[in-house]
């Protein structure tokens, strides 16, 4: 976008209105897990929506109208999302004050048109300025768990800009309450509504009472050898300690230096990653399969790492969300509205991974999702129960977070499906999200930050692999 007209892309606030549950429900506190303490900020993603027929004859009055009276209908029903994060009484911890505080809407104007943004996929600063960021004073107990913000373009198009703390849903529950908001919007209920949304479960249940149960520690003492332990946790301990060895400074490594990364979308097309699957299917016969998360990350691994330089004895780390709704025993019920990802992690030093083949590395990717059950959680759940502190952006660590299967821009908050729903920036810039991309059902969209040194050499080496 040019930057030169700096007056012009400004974005105008008109409105700012808290908005509360069209039914109050009886206050309450909802005790959280360790999975949802991890993360309490907000969370941002950006909706576009592209001028059309039927969003051009739609006043901005309406559509905020049309938002707020779907949100007040929706947090009826997910009415945690009105409450508050609070420190609980025993041990300070933050758990959840179910207040009916509301969340905040705002409307908000510019003069540039969508298209001037030019690839919608493409992190822009200009996003920034499409979500609502609530001033945090350091007390939890004073910040919205959901904001949005709904601003109309020069071209009669729309963003909406979503935020919700992470301690309150993750992926699949943030998806789950987009699409009851736009179920419950008068502009979809115009058109007959959406399909009937499933009933969100918002008490954390078996999570929660993993939590209570006798910690690592404990089990250990009365059985050494039965306790299962969460990799993905040990692993990143002895990347800290592999930096501190090194004499790296872990503090000049921190979210300080978040602005030195820069944000870049590379689009791998549905033929691109059957080309990547035939270099795995090529050296197996038979009955092997292989997924196109599972491929890519093993792809995007050994690109990064070797963009980055690192010393082939140097050990480097695959990380990956899995979602245990049904790893559990028993499984979280459907509906469950809180977190319920763990680690799924993969260590080798940097030279192994060079050397073994796609196919090797896919194997272990698998081996390290099959790994995940009922005691990896407890373990993983355990492990984060002492001080949480902030990661440090560590370069032999990669992380991916998969959203293939949370197809966000087929959410209707108005008129159609939107352009694309971005992301912006996680806390942990050096995160590669897979993504679905709105014109190729097959492809994936991977956005990761990297240093600016490390830019085109990784371009090179991820992109040449599957041409």
């Amino acid at each position: 976008m040019d930057s030169q007209h700096g007056n012009y892309q400004t974005v105008s606030i008109t409105k700012t209105v808290p908005v509360y549950p069209k039914l109050l429900h009886p206050q309450k506190v909802l005790n959280l897990s360790n999975l949802d303490r991890q993360c309490p900020i907000l969370m941002y993603l950006v909706f576009f929506y592209n001028p059309s027929h039927a969003n051009k004859n739609l006043s901005l009055n309406s559509v905020f109208g049309s938002l707020k009276s779907g949100l007040e209908e929706t947090l009826s029903v997910w009415y945690p999302a009105a409450g508050r994060l609070c420190p609980n009484r025993n041990d300070g911890k933050l758990d959840l004050w179910c207040n009916n505080n509301g969340a905040i809407l705002v409307e908000a104007v510019t003069q540039v048109k969508i298209s001037q943004l030019g690839d919608l996929s493409q992190y822009n600063d200009f996003l920034e300025k499409l979500v609502y960021k609530p001033v945090f004073d350091g007390n939890f107990s004073n910040m919205p768990l959901v904001v949005a913000q709904v601003t109309k373009f020069g071209c009669g198009g729309y963003s909406i800009g979503f935020g919700a703390s992470h301690s309150l849903f993750d992926g699949p529950a943030t998806y789950d309450f987009l699409c009851a908001w736009a179920s419950n919007s008068a502009i979809m209920k115009a058109k007959g509504g959406l399909e009937q949304q499933q009933k969100p479960v918002h008490e954390r249940g078996t999570l929660l009472a993993n939590c209570r149960a006798p910690n690592m520690a404990t089990r250990l003492s009365k059985n050494p050898g039965s306790v299962t332990r969460a990799a993905a946790i040990d692993h990143l301990y002895q990347l800290i300690m592999q930096a501190t060895t090194h004499n790296q400074n872990l503090s000049d490594m921190g979210s300080s230096n978040q602005k030195s990364y820069l944000f870049r979308t590379f689009h791998l097309s549905g033929a691109m990653i059957e080309s990547l699957k035939r270099k795995v299917l090529g050296q197996r016969g038979g009955s092997f399969t292989c997924s196109s998360f599972d491929v890519v990350a093993a792809h995007l691994w050994k690109a990064r790492t070797r963009a980055l330089g690192v010393r082939k004895e140097t050990m480097v780390c695959l990380q990956f969300a899995v979602d245990t709704r049904n790893k559990m025993v028993p499984p979280l019920p459907n509906g469950f509205s809180g977190n319920a990802y763990v680690l799924a992690s993969v260590a080798l030093t940097a030279g192994a991974l060079e050397e073994q083949s796609h196919e090797t590395i896919v194997e272990k990717i698998r081996e390290a999702k099959n790994s995940i059950s009922n005691d990896y959680v407890n373990a993983y759940v355990d492990a984060l129960e002492g001080p949480q502190g902030s990661l440090p952006p560590l370069k032999e660590l990669t992380i991916v977070s998969d959203w293939t299967r949370m197809p966000f821009h087929k959410i209707s908050l108005l008129h159609g499906e939107a352009a694309y729903a971005s992301p912006l920036v996680s806390p942990i810039p050096q995160v590669a999200f897979f993504i679905q991309n709105p014109n190729d059902n097959r492809g994936i969209d991977v956005r990761i930050g990297l240093l600016s040194k490390t830019l085109d050499p990784f371009s090179h080496y991820f992109l040449n692999g599957v041409q």
